[in-house]
């Protein structure tokens, strides 16, 4: 057997540099413009607060925004009690109360400590300015291992990203349909959902209300069924807009800082990203006496509604092609190869369908073409990779021009073999090195004649 190394053409080096390094590349871009902006220095952004007393709520106004310039939106209600009532509908962050003497500043813990460190700060440098001293109620305390009122946020990180990972491990189950994906996604959201909720009921991270398993439940099954919709029209860049998705935008916009307190943008984001609404209809649960948890439902409900289209396009899309191509057309390349995440992944024997190559697609680490004696093409022609010990890795077919190409194949010494039935079959070894593609064609012959030209040969050394 002869061992032939071929280094691979066509691919210029800018090209394959510009593929490898383009996903980190805009990971770090995106993680520093997103999460420095949303978190190093946070500041009043438009934080709503409910004045008692109409005839106060002008002063407070100016005083506020001589400190902070669009930081706080103050409103007027009538008296204390309606003050009050507005941080726990969640009218307001806070409400406050201006005595002669004595003023009161209604905050809720749930909404995180670092927005109840600022409202006090300020509102504290306002009663002092007219010489008032500043007491401030709780109105909504969080449990007591959760002093920051950030805990929700990690377990709504807990439940989301695993559905993004879902998503992608699911996309390599091949023998799964998409029906069979969807109860996948179900059955492991509801399972995720309860292991979490009374996992930080026993540590007394959360308080015990079995309402946020099914907020748990939406957020799990929002992001797996999004991200499974959405990857078969991204293709390789699945990756990207995935952890885009997930990591880069909705970790700054989840509440780790308190929402007031971030930039205008990262609020808007955190109102229709899947993870922030997730942690707002949970915190309405838990602290609020379920005060603002329709709308984040609605949030979760559409994602889930947007993915499940995706995935019915898809379908459409397929079947379009399907009679396009026509029952007599079979298909003749290789399906497109199931996307993986690099970080979740290992590169796995795969085989690939054999055209011009795109950018961000894996490049064939062996490639091929089978013909027949006259040298034609052979379609549908098996064949077959095996390592040393005689293991089949991946098993492919040949395109209408008698051609295959696989990738994710180790290094060291492989058997490729072709078959065909009323052909003989055909092996030849290769040595897979790093960063060099190897190329293993076959002439196949037809079974008869060649045992005919062999019976020929037996003959005449006879005579």
């Amino acid at each position: 057997m002869t061992h032939r190394i071929d280094h691979p053409q066509g691919i210029p080096l800018a090209r394959t540099l510009a593929e490898t390094l383009m996903f980190p590349a805009l990971l770090f871009l995106g993680l520093l413009f997103c999460l420095a902006p949303a978190l190093h220095a946070p500041q009043p952004h438009h934080a709503k607060v409910a004045v008692a007393d109409p005839a106060v709520e002008r002063k407070v106004d100016a005083a506020l925004q001589k400190q902070h310039p669009d930081g706080f939106d103050v409103t007027a209600v009538a008296d204390a009690q309606e003050a009050r009532r507005a941080v726990l509908d969640r009218d307001a962050v806070a409400g406050y109360v201006a005595g002669r003497r004595q003023s009161v500043l209604y905050v809720a813990r749930a909404n995180g400590m670092s927005l109840e460190q600022a409202l006090t700060k300020g509102f504290t440098e306002l009663a002092a300015h007219n010489h008032q001293k500043l007491t401030v109620t709780e109105v909504a305390p969080t449990v007591a291992k959760d002093q920051n009122g950030t805990t929700l946020v990690y377990f709504g990180v807990a439940w989301s990203i695993p559905g993004y990972i879902l998503a992608t491990t699911l996309l390599r189950a091949v023998t799964f349909n998409r029906r069979r994906k969807l109860m996948t996604i179900v059955a492991v959201a509801a399972l995720f959902s309860v292991v979490g909720f009374y996992a930080g009921v026993g540590l007394d991270y959360l308080p015990n209300d079995p309402g946020v398993l099914a907020i748990a439940f939406l957020l799990t099954t929002a992001v797996a069924t999004f991200a499974s919709g959405v990857a078969p029209f991204t293709k390789q860049f699945f990756p990207l807009v995935g952890m885009g998705l997930y990591i880069v935008l909705s970790v700054p916009s989840s509440g780790v800082s308190p929402v007031p307190l971030l930039p205008t943008f990262f609020q808007y984001l955190h109102a229709v990203m899947p993870l922030g609404t997730a942690v707002d209809a949970m915190k309405g649960i838990l602290y609020f006496d379920d005060a603002g948890v329709l709308k984040p439902v609605l949030v979760l409900c559409a994602w889930i509604a947007a993915g499940a289209a995706l995935l019915g396009l898809d379908v459409w899309r397929h079947h379009r092609e399907a009679a396009r191509r026509g029952a007599a057309d079979e298909q003749e390349d290789i399906e497109e190869p199931p996307v993986e995440d690099p970080f979740v992944n290992a590169p796995t024997p795969t085989a690939l369908p054999v055209h011009r190559h795109h950018f961000g697609e894996p490049l064939p680490m062996l490639e091929g073409a089978v013909r027949n004696g006259e040298q034609q093409p052979v379609h549908h022609a098996a064949v077959t990779v095996m390592d040393p010990s005689g293991r089949q890795l991946v098993r492919t077919t040949t395109n209408a021009r008698g051609e295959y190409a696989v990738t994710g194949l180790p290094e060291g010494y492989i058997s490729v073999v072709a078959s065909f039935p009323g052909r003989n079959p055909m092996v030849h070894q290769k040595l897979l090195q790093s960063g060099v593609a190897v190329r293993a064609d076959f002439t196949m012959h037809d079974r008869s004649s060649h045992d005919r030209s062999s019976n020929e040969t037996a003959s005449t050394r006879m005579q």
